[in-house]
């Protein structure tokens, strides 16, 4: 057996949306490392592709499949109930299911501001709330938060995510802290633009308006946004990254991940807002 594999046999690790892209590769990733995965995702008809290229990889006798939805709470208590009968523990969560609710301010509906809240935020904690006395009576335990760079600098035009993951910043900072005794880490991943579905998604669900006064500002933001996906590398690399991370003893709190992300990180601790804020509307308008 794979020394790896045989230092990670009986450990179990827990993925909210596992369906598609990040979810979907660290499922992958994991059972790769000998973890026993419990891939959860709200609608187990899109199972099909994780079960692929489990199959490909080797990795499906590992890999196992449960209905999360987060925004549920009586599904999230059901799986966490029906993961700790079939195997006594919690070793690892990948908080990674989530959604990005686009359009400018103004122009999106409260519904959707809640929507976009009760997925990325509300239900992290909810999942998050649901294994910790497993882990806190384990004294050990690994949580992994799947930001983003929206979460450290606000976006024009992605109003709603850059808050839901601003608010999962702050959250997993104060997890942190209150953890670090009973021996369970919190990481914060914060990848930047990669290829996944999210983006897809969310440039062809902007909610605007054909008279919109922010059209010509939205193209902009759009052109961008487009561009970005297209030269977006291979989200494999955040896969990868969480993989690792899951092997350290003493892990940092944030891991930023995919092109620009770690000097947006320095921009924003050293550069004056309004130099922020012109490099940004520059980076727009030269989209054109």
């Amino acid at each position: 057996m794979n020394t790896e594999h045989g230092q990670n046999a009986g450990k179990v690790a827990l993925i909210t949306g596992a369906s598609s892209g990040f979810g979907l590769l660290t499922a992958l990733a994991l059972a790769g490392k000998g973890y026993k995965v419990v891939a959860t995702m709200r609608d187990l008809s899109r199972q099909g592709e994780l079960i692929r290229q489990a199959e490909l990889a080797g990795v499906s006798g590992l890999i196992h499949l449960v209905t999360l939805d987060v925004t549920d709470a009586a599904s999230i208590d059901s799986a966490v109930a029906s993961i700790i009968e079939s195997f006594g523990r919690m070793d690892v969560l990948v908080n990674n299911a989530g959604f990005a609710v686009g359009g400018y301010v103004e122009e999106v509906s409260m519904d959707e501001w809640r929507r976009q809240m009760e997925t990325n935020f509300f239900g992290l904690v909810a999942v998050t709330k649901a294994v910790l006395p497993v882990m806190r009576r384990q004294r050990e335990g690994l949580i992994i938060n799947v930001s983003s760079v929206s979460g450290l600098s606000g976006f024009p035009g992605y109003g709603p995510y850059a808050a839901s993951k601003f608010a999962v910043e702050g959250f997993s900072e104060s997890l942190r802290h209150e953890l670090l005794s009973f021996g369970i880490r919190v990481v914060l991943v914060e990848p930047a633009s990669f290829r996944t579905p999210i983006w897809g998604k969310g440039l062809e669900g902007m909610h605007t308006s054909v008279d919109s006064p922010y059209r010509e500002k939205l193209e902009e933001v759009l052109t961008y946004s487009r561009r970005s996906a297209e030269t977006a590398p291979d989200p494999i690399r955040v896969a990868e990254l969480i993989a690792r991370i899951t092997e350290m003893k003493a892990p940092k709190l944030r891991y930023p991940v995919g092109k620009g992300s770690r000097l947006l990180m320095i921009g924003k601790a050293l550069l004056p807002w309004k130099t922020l804020e012109g490099i940004i509307a520059r980076s727009l308008k030269g989209m054109k």
